[in-house]
């Protein structure tokens, strides 16, 4: 080879390694979402504020309706405080006429207390009574329940120990399977016997 084929190969090598690289350089602008901005651009489209941004509408449109709301509450109280305002006189003579109920109340309340004690106490006793009473009734049905449950748990033990169980060479015990079968075809029959 001459020297003169050396450099063409060189410049086909060169060549080549710039394709890549910039093929490679596309593939990755794109991947990445394209080129960036320019600093001019990022800050224009920073200030600029004349982009529709909908939960910015939407805020404000609670805040006009809460404020439109509010004023509306505010003008409605006005209204009931004007027509239903009674002179200074009024409510000094309603106040002393309510606070000589008041008293004759509590009078009357505490003559109540002093007979009630005892029947207060009764009535603490019946309804101690009564708990007590119903709490026993509950551990009574929890406790059967639980019998209940362990019977179960244990006749399904006790029926799985027996329809796993298997010969000397490997084959199930055909015995148990069958009294199974039978008992629940007896237990179908006076089921439909009953109905």
């Amino acid at each position: 080879m001459t020297k003169h084929d050396n450099q063409r190969n060189n410049n086909h090598d060169e060549k080549n390694k710039r394709m890549t690289m910039t093929k490679n350089k596309k593939r990755n602008i794109s991947r990445l979402g394209g080129s960036g901005l320019s600093l001019d651009a990022f800050a224009n489209a920073k200030s600029n504020n004349s982009q529709y941004n909908p939960s910015l509408i939407k805020k404000q449109r609670e805040l006009y309706k809460n404020a439109k709301n509010v004023q509306k509450y505010k003008k409605m109280l006005k209204q009931q405080n004007q027509q239903i305002y009674p002179s200074v006189a009024q409510k000094y003579n309603e106040n002393l006429n309510e606070t000589e109920e008041d008293n004759k109340y509590k009078n009357e309340r505490r003559k109540r207390k002093k007979h009630s004690a005892f029947s207060l106490e009764e009535l603490y006793k019946k309804q101690h009574e009564e708990k007590e009473k119903e709490r026993m009734e509950r551990e009574a049905i929890f406790q059967e329940k639980k019998e209940q449950r362990e019977k179960a748990e244990a006749h399904r033990k006790t029926l799985r120990q027996k329809m796993l169980k298997k010969t000397r060479k490997g084959q199930p015990v055909m015995k148990y399977r069958i009294e199974h079968l039978l008992e629940t075809i007896q237990s179908s029959a006076k089921n439909a016997a009953d109905n």
